[in-house]
């Protein structure tokens, strides 16, 4: 297939198969750590395979505008780390645009700088509370404003740290990851606890990074001062991206793909668990470690799902090491043999968009019929889809998760504002049109 360019609007027409070997872009939130980590290491690291999604495009240039020189060489970043407290005062606010990551983990160490910062977002981010860090940093010494108390643009005076004893009333990697930061320049240790283990991401790179870090039955510990050390830091595929083509090969008949390279830390692998629970065919080959991360490919062939109960059931604990991917699960919900209903996912409804709103408005535009909670909803399986018109409401999760639906329905299926799928792959319409074969992927003028 040709190259597509991205637009406003993009039409999937019904396919038979996927097939091919592919790599997704790096993981998005190892990511966005690898550029904060190596910026506040003293001496120069090396980036590789760095997701160019916008998101961490955002993260690349706040540390650019905190002094942080990086150079771009090739398919790798060099960062040239100034340590813990190196970070200069910005010229005027930065600007997150759509990422919770990049504002919450970076008001983490801006809050130990002895200077005044301000970070900013798009409409989208601006929407999203930002009270759940404020506590934390506030509690640790931090000078915190935010409109009306609790959502960006957020301006934080910067202060001498103390340690605290924090328990986060919500499971939150983007919460856990501020509050662990912040430690690293505060004075004394600092412990955080949270209601349900969330991506473990942060704690692996404190401890590749050389922190005086220790977790012991949930309770993580961070001792402050401690100098970081630069390292050479490979980033590994993006699991989250790659559930859409896990879910691509599995729904559509006489398929395979083989997707190279894949984080597979086991915080991360719920939605693979879950598929292989519902019957799925994925396969884990060349495994390895790196950075103290699971890597690997994945090979996935086309299955019957069916839930072994009348209802399968995703709650609790589960929620937070899946929550990127429950987008794609109601669409493999609607398309296996038996009822599949998410709850206590609340969260979904401060993400970049409404999640649980536009994944319901999504399915009954395709003609399928889906049941809406407050945490979550439920729909029957072995509907037939048809093609119709998705809103995305710029939510890039969204956007591909149809693309995925579009594949598998009658007819053809329009994208709004499909270029919003660039958040986190900017390929992703190439990619699966490749996979799905000529004539799959339309671009709208």
């Amino acid at each position: 297939m040709a190259e597509v360019a991205m637009s406003r609007k993009m039409r999937i027409n019904h396919s038979h198969r996927v097939r091919g070997a592919l790599q997704t872009p790096g993981d998005k939130s190892i990511s966005h750590r690898a550029l904060i980590f190596t910026s506040i290491a003293r001496g120069t690291s090396r980036i590789e395979g760095l997701a160019t999604s916008n998101d961490c495009r955002a993260t690349l240039e706040c540390i650019r505008r905190l002094g942080i020189e990086v150079e771009e060489r090739d398919s790798s970043l060099i960062v040239h780390g100034k340590g813990l407290r190196g970070y200069r005062q910005p010229s005027t606010s930065l600007d997150a645009g759509n990422s919770g990551s990049t504002i919450r983990m970076l008001s983490g160490l801006v809050a130990a700088q002895p200077f005044t910062t301000v970070i900013d977002g798009d409409e989208s981010l601006r929407r999203r509370p930002m009270a759940r860090i404020i506590e934390p940093l506030e509690m640790m010494g931090a000078r915190v404003e935010a409109r009306d108390g609790r959502f960006a643009p957020i301006k934080i005076g910067g202060a001498q740290l103390k340690a605290i004893n924090y328990t986060s009333r919500v499971p939150s990697a983007q919460i856990k990851s501020c509050v662990l930061l912040a430690a690293l320049c505060a004075e004394g240790r600092t412990t955080f606890r949270e209601p349900a283990p969330s991506r473990n991401h942060t704690e692996l790179m404190l401890a590749e990074f050389g922190a005086r870090f220790s977790e012991t039955n949930g309770e993580m510990t961070v001792e402050g001062g401690t100098e970081l050390k630069a390292i050479n830091y490979r980033v590994p595929g993006d699991p989250s991206s790659a559930a859409f083509f896990v879910a691509a090969a599995t729904l559509l008949k006489d398929s395979e793909i083989v997707i190279r390279g894949v984080a597979l830390n086991p915080s991360r692998t719920a939605f693979l668990d879950v598929m292989t629970n519902l019957g799925a065919k994925i396969e884990r080959e060349n495994l390895s470690v790196r950075h103290g991360e699971a890597v690997g490919d994945l090979r996935v062939t086309t299955a019957e799902l069916r839930s072994e109960r009348q209802a399968t059931v995703i709650a609790g604990s589960m929620i937070p090491n899946l929550i990127d991917e429950i987008p794609i699960l109601a669409v493999i919900g609607s398309q296996m043999e038996g009822r599949l209903e998410i709850r206590d996912a609340a969260e979904l409804r401060v993400k970049e968009s409404d999640r649980i709103r536009t994944i319901c408005d999504g399915i009954r535009a395709m003609g399928g019929e889906i049941e809406e909670f407050e945490d979550g909803f439920a729909i029957n399986g072995s509907q037939p889809l048809t093609g119709g018109t998705i809103t995305t409401a710029g939510d890039h999760r969204i956007a591909m998760a149809f693309s995925v639906a579009g594949l598998v329905a009658a007819g053809a299926t329009e994208i709004e504002d499909a270029d919003c799928a660039a958040v986190s792959f900017p390929d992703f319409y190439r990619v699966l049109g490749d996979a799905a074969g000529e004539g799959a992927i339309d671009e709208i003028a």
